[in-house]
């Protein structure tokens, strides 16, 4: 499947799209993958969206699918991940409200009402109403939650039903609960956006995304982290469609299927250009892959050329 892949591209972004922040979950032979689509209107009105496609193969994907409403105070998107939990498929993101936001705007990000949500499934395509994670606990009210994004859910390794949030806010900070609805708050480490965590075994791996690239972090205890091999940015410096910054790195181990046989990295990159703007933030972005069998030692695909 991956020696059919001549591009790291799998989904371009344009002058009016971007596609960012991927999670992706392989479930009976189709990848679904979920994104924030940032969408550039004729009247150069912006909206960020998650959406949602699906492929059997990498290559082909499904025109993109809006799961979430057209709402500038909102704006939900950055997808975290897809969980089962209770018969149920439960995805994690954050609203990112840029109210009034044009095209012709100085570049503007979320303002401090981005707090971070869950939607359920029963079928990976029919999806609930966003309900608000109350992560500082139910006692601390929306207002005084704080500003908070890109949300991942991971379940204890050492206590099975306890699940964990992280989410950004005051570098990575992680809440614990049994139902997704009653939280407490646990503590914070030192990391970039987009937190991404393996549970493996008797050790967690965090991905993050620093200001450019991608770091690793590994733990045994949800505290004590440690920096873990260099900081990753794959084929960055020949990649014009990445120049401004590559992040947002999700990793979904498929190690034991045999069609695949190692760690899937998506991620996206944005550009051309070295410094951000709205014509590569709020457009152009690119969601790409990559596979690596350790996590330390990465390939993509290259046109003409056997990477595997």
């Amino acid at each position: 499947m991956l020696n059919k892949l001549d591009t790291p591209v799998l989904l371009r972004g344009n002058d009016r799209v971007a596609y960012r922040d991927p999670a992706v979950l392989y479930h009976k032979g189709i990848f679904y993958m979920f994104y924030s689509f940032v969408e550039t209107e004729d009247n150069g009105s912006i909206f960020w969206y998650t959406a949602m496609s699906t492929s059997q193969d990498l290559q082909k994907w499904s025109q993109p699918r809006k799961i979430t409403p057209r709402d500038q105070n909102l704006n939900y998107s950055s997808p975290g991940n897809i969980i089962c939990f209770n018969g149920e498929w439960v995805l994690c993101l954050q609203t990112y409200p840029i109210p009034g936001l044009k095209r012709s705007d100085e570049l503007r990000y979320g303002n401090k009402d981005a707090r971070i949500f869950i939607m359920r499934s029963k079928d990976l395509e029919n999806w609930s109403d966003p309900e608000l994670l109350y992560v500082k606990g139910v006692e601390v009210s929306r207002e005084e939650m704080g500003r908070m994004i890109d949300p991942f859910l991971v379940e204890d390794i050492h206590e099975p039903g306890r699940w964990w949030c992280f989410y950004k806010q005051r570098g990575a900070s992680y809440s614990w609960s049994y139902d997704l609805r009653n939280w407490s708050y646990k503590g914070r480490v030192d990391a970039g956006e987009n937190v991404c965590v393996l549970a493996e075994e008797k050790e967690y791996t965090m991905i993050h995304s620093p200001k450019n690239g991608m770091g690793i972090k590994r733990s045994a205890d949800l505290v004590n982290w440690r920096d873990w091999g260099k900081i990753i940015t794959l084929g960055q410096d020949n990649w014009p469609w990445a120049q401004t910054r590559l992040t947002a790195g999700f990793i979904l181990d498929m190690r034991k299927h045999p069609e695949i046989g190692r760690y899937l990295m998506f991620f996206h990159g944005a550009g051309p250009g070295k410094q951000k703007t709205p014509d590569n933030f709020y457009a152009n972005c690119s969601i790409g892959i990559a596979w690596s069998e350790d996590l330390l030692k990465w390939v993509w695909p290259e046109k003409g050329k056997n990477r595997l």
